[in-house]
Formats: structure tokens, C-alpha cells, sequence
């Protein structure tokens, strides 16, 4: 499983992406909107620069039209560029041309497995269903990933399934027990997943041991 990164922060990607584990980045108007002192196209190529992967960057424009508009103007950006587009008949119909195109897009907010399916027969090159917000509404978020997957293999689909929404460390290893291809995640979930007491302790008592053979 692939492990992106969900921000615009160009500093928590840098940090990340020095670990060596990045694939990708995600981002949405949200985060965008978070980061000052730059322009849209401007933060998309930056990470572009940074990251030697696929960056989704979503359309604004709720129409088909616009969609696609939107989405041949992100594909210039650069060629790692994915166009990320809402779960609903008019994203349906962007994806569907955008794929004709050539033109790859990440299918976001999907919260069924009917939207996964009719995304990717579509042409979606990612779906992106939002696991920890189904948790939310008291439904078990991991179960959507896993009724996806079955889906896509048996079906000999392939979009790649996208957990997103990630709230802690073991959502990610839920995603990946569930068979996603990618999990992507804000980078304090990212950083708390590199910590636990133990290792700590341990590197303490390593060096209090080393010190004191000397």
C-alpha cells in the first residue's frame, strides 16, 4: 500500500518526503485555502517538485463542463497532476471525458460502494472513499473499503482505492489490511505513527548502557 500525504503545506511535505515513504499527495480547496502567500498553480508544481508522484488537485466548478475545463488546465501543470473531482453524475461525466482525453482524475467524497463502481466504469484512475467521516455517522468506515476492493478485484477493475479521511495511526493499518492501494494522511497521523514508548525507552536504555561502559 502506497502512503500519501493530505495537506498543501509545502513544509510537512518536505518533512515527509525526507522519510523516503511518500508516493503522493492529496490535497483540496480546504488546504489550499489554509496555505498563504501562494497562488493555486503555484503550491500544486512546488509539490510537483517535491514529490515525484501523483498530486491531486480538485476542480471548484460543480458542472461537467467546468470540470473538465478545470481539470485539461490542472493537466498542463505538470505531468504527475491528477484531477480530483466530486462523486456525483456531474463528475461522472467529467471523468469520463478527462479519461478519454487521457487525463487521469482521483473521484473524491465517495461515502458508497455504488459511487466506487460507476467511477471507476467511468474511467477513474482513483477513488477516494472518506473513511474516517462514515465512522462518523456510526458506521464502520473500513467495511466501505473492504466491499470496494472485493468489488474491483472481482470484477477486474482498476482504479485504485484511495483510503481517505484518515484519522489515526490504526486506520492505516486497517486500510492496508483491507487491501487499499493507498492510504492518505494528514502529516500528524503520519508523525504519530512513528512513535511509541517502547522505542523510546529503548533508545534511552541503549544509551544509558553505552555511557556507562565508558
Amino acid at each position: 500500500m502506497q502512503i500519501y500525504l493530505d495537506t498543501a503545506n509545502l513544509n510537512e511535505i518536505r518533512e515527509a518526503a525526507s522519510w523516503g515513504i511518500l508516493s503522493g499527495v492529496t490535497t483540496n480547496p480546504s488546504l489550499i485555502a489554509k496555505e498563504k502567500g501562494g497562488d493555486f498553480r503555484g503550491i500544486i508544481t512546488e509539490i510537483a517538485s517535491l514529490v515525484d508522484g501523483p498530486i491531486s488537485a480538485e476542480t471548484i466548478a460543480l458542472d461537467a463542463d467546468g470540470m473538465v475545463a478545470e481539470g485539461r488546465e490542472y493537466a498542463q501543470w505538470h505531468p504527475n497532476v491528477i484531477v480530483k473531482v466530486p462523486s456525483t453524475p456531474a463528475g461522472l461525466q467529467a471523468v469520463a471525458r478527462l479519461a478519454a482525453e487521457g487525463i487521469r482524475t482521483n473521484v473524491t467524497l465517495c461515502f458508497n460502494a455504488t459511487q466506487a463502481l460507476f467511477a471507476a466504469r467511468a474511467g477513474a484512475f482513483i477513488i477516494s472513499p472518506f473513511v474516517g467521516r462514515v465512522d462518523d455517522t456510526g458506521i464502520d468506515g473500513m467495511s466501505l473499503i473492504r466491499e470496494i476492493v472485493q468489488i474491483y478485484r472481482l470484477h477486474h477493475l482498476k482504479t485504485l482505492v484511495l483510503s481517505a479521511s484518515i484519522r489515526h495511526p490504526r486506520h492505516i493499518i486497517e486500510s492496508a489490511l483491507a487491501g487499499a492501494d493507498i492510504a492518505t494522511c494528514p502529516f500528524g497521523v503520519i508523525r504519530q505513527s512513528m512513535k511509541h514508548p517502547l522505542t523510546d525507552s529503548g533508545i534511552e536504555r541503549f544509551l544509558a548502557d553505552w555511557k556507562a561502559r565508558q
